[in-house]
């Protein structure tokens, strides 16, 4: 199974010496757990072990893989954002694909019948609007209904240095929203399915059987590399480090360079009347196949060299961005959308924009839940 890497790197950070490996390296922790069982996966085009994908790996080691459970995206990563992902069949393995982002979110009974062990290997960016942990927070709690042991294979968090953003209002739940989190969460994919088990976030209150493989010698402190792309449109560590600010501009009428070979690494709009770069979104299957102001040129501001040499020591979202948009909109009656309170998670940040506060004042109203998220975490964090 072929994967696409990032065309500037291929490796790991090391640190200290020490390779980090994430959970799906160390077959030896988890094998024993799955042999003849019947196991489903819950894995995309980021689940490789090495040059190999986890499903070869297993069927190589003789594990009996039943179904592939495929998120936004696709199994092979290569669907557009928000298309529906079809069922069907593997072409290599022959293997049932069952789809989590198209007719239901959710594994039915009948999705799960004879399955004793679901596995859970994607990586995640540690935004709460990255749909991935919304998948695995279906996919536990069907488990838990069904009485099925759930594993994460857990990796390392690229965006996992620092905590930032409005706390989720649970008013505001939906896809891209699930739990009452900040934007940026500051967890592995494994710390968060302990926080939702632990919180009691499943529906009902249930619980799921829950395994975490710890990745080796990680640290949230650590940059981190990503190997291969996690979704069509972040192609770059650029574009991952600028997701989280940028990611905001779907709930606008600012394009965020969907349909260029900058998206989420710039934005632009047809208002404005300077900027450093010139944007002409284009149709690219696969990738965005309706990108805003699809076919028109107009200019923008190109942040790759922010996301390559700033984004990462800075550490917290960039609002400035969207003043800056928002100021700059000739119709801004029309700049926000209704979703853009879902991706935020709150009704103030539009309101606040709006009212032209600043950004010292945002993001002291953002504080004390913070705080107390931070209480939170504490109780489910793996590492230092």
């Amino acid at each position: 199974m072929r994967h696409l890497l990032f065309p500037f790197i291929f490796i790991y950070i090391l640190s200290a010496s020490a390779q980090i490996l994430p959970g799906a390296y160390q077959t030896e922790l988890y094998l024993d757990v799955i042999k003849k069982k019947k196991i489903a996966l819950v894995v995309n085009q980021t689940s490789f072990i090495g040059q190999t994908h986890l499903v070869d790996s297993l069927l190589k080691l003789g594990i009996d893989i039943t179904c592939i459970f495929a998120p936004e995206h696709g199994f092979r990563g290569n669907v557009s954002a928000g298309t529906t992902v079809n069922s069907g069949k593997d072409a290599k393995t022959g293997i049932a694909i069952i789809s989590l982002y198209g007719n239901h979110k959710k594994p039915t009974k009948e999705d799960l019948r004879d399955i004793e062990h679901v596995i859970f290997d994607i990586q995640d960016v540690g935004v709460r609007f990255y749909t991935y942990i919304s998948t695995m927070h279906y996919v536990m709690e069907a488990c838990a209904e069904n009485n099925i042991p759930f594993m994460v294979l857990d990796r390392p968090n690229p965006n996992g240095h620092y905590i930032d953003g409005p706390v989720l209002d649970t008013t505001l739940r939906s896809f891209v929203g699930m739990h009452p989190i900040p934007l940026v969460h500051g967890c592995t994919v494994g710390e968060i399915a302990q926080m939702i088990n632990g919180e009691g976030w499943l529906n009902n209150k249930v619980k799921c059987t829950l395994e975490i493989v710890k990745v080796k010698n990680y640290k949230h402190h650590l940059p981190y590399i990503l190997p291969i792309k996690p979704s069509p449109n972040l192609q770059t560590q650029s574009s991952i480090y600028l997701y989280p600010s940028l990611g905001l501009f779907e709930g606008t009428s600012i394009s965020m360079g969907h349909g260029t070979d900058k998206p989420y690494q710039s934005f632009g709009s047809p208002d404005f009347t300077w900027g450093n770069l010139k944007i002409s979104p284009r149709s690219i299957k696969g990738v965005y196949e309706a990108p805003k102001f699809l076919n028109h040129n107009f200019i923008g501001f190109d942040l790759t060299q922010y996301g390559e040499k700033k984004a990462f020591s800075d550490g917290c979202i960039n609002l400035n961005w969207l003043l800056i948009a928002y100021q700059n909109s000739v119709k801004k009656d029309q700049f926000f959308i209704p979703f853009f309170e879902k991706l935020a998670g709150t009704n103030q940040l539009r309101k606040q924009i709006i009212a032209g506060k600043s950004v010292y004042e945002i993001r002291q109203t953002w504080v004390k839940d913070l705080e107390k998220y931070r209480k939170i975490r504490q109780k489910y964090v793996l590492y230092e």
